[in-house]
């Protein structure tokens, strides 16, 4: 595997965006800094609002680096909640303005059914209360796992004390998270090769 392709992998990785049971009504924007070596190569939006008793995250992620050629990905998350339950997530991600990968989790006849790049996959009949695009909001006190749009799997969460966190995704990488008045004020990303942090503008 070239460099190039080692650096997409890495950022498809370790950039999906990031909850306990919805709570809040009020409308939200949050804004984010993606910072590898000390030099910012991105940024985050992610909003809440809430319309017809639902909640609705938004998220958009552009990250622009360069090895070898320019590389531009950008990542959509669309995800509502009811009543603290996931009700539907659509995750979009582009890699220079092209399609790359497709997820959709929804539920749907007390099951959640989920298609990823077309393709129908394992349906899942537990209902979800915390996903990733949620740890942005809320620091995530006595929650033991997260459920991953991008991914259709659930990651664990481990409290490290002083409000920072331990995400573990499925392959067993390790992202922390740091929280101060409940709200995400950095994230360190570890890539493997590389790491990157997420830090909330002031």
């Amino acid at each position: 595997m070239n460099l190039q392709n080692l650096i997409i992998r890495l950022i498809l990785l370790n950039f999906a965006v990031f909850t306990t049971g919805v709570k809040h009504t009020e409308n939200i924007a949050l804004y984010f800094d993606i910072v590898m070596n000390e030099k910012t190569i991105g940024s985050l939006k992610a909003t809440k609002t809430n319309k017809n008793s639902q909640d609705y995250y938004h998220s958009s992620t552009t990250v622009k680096t360069k090895v070898i050629r320019n590389i531009t990905v950008n990542y959509t998350y669309d995800v509502s909640f009811e009543n603290g339950q996931l009700r539907k997530s659509d995750v979009n991600i582009m890699i220079n303005d092209r399609p790359h990968a497709e997820t959709s989790t929804e539920w749907r006849n007390s099951e959640y059914q989920m298609i990823k790049n077309g393709k129908e996959k394992e349906v899942l009949q537990k209902p979800i209360d915390f996903t990733t695009v949620l740890l942005y909001f809320e620091e995530p006190v006595n929650v033991s796992s997260c459920f991953s749009e991008q991914d259709g799997t659930f990651n664990t969460i481990i409290p490290l004390g002083n409000h920072g966190y331990k995400k573990i995704n499925s392959k067993g990488k390790e992202n922390i998270y740091y929280y101060k008045d409940g709200a995400l004020e950095k994230a360190t990303i570890d890539g493997g090769l590389a790491s990157f942090e997420i830090i909330a503008k002031k």
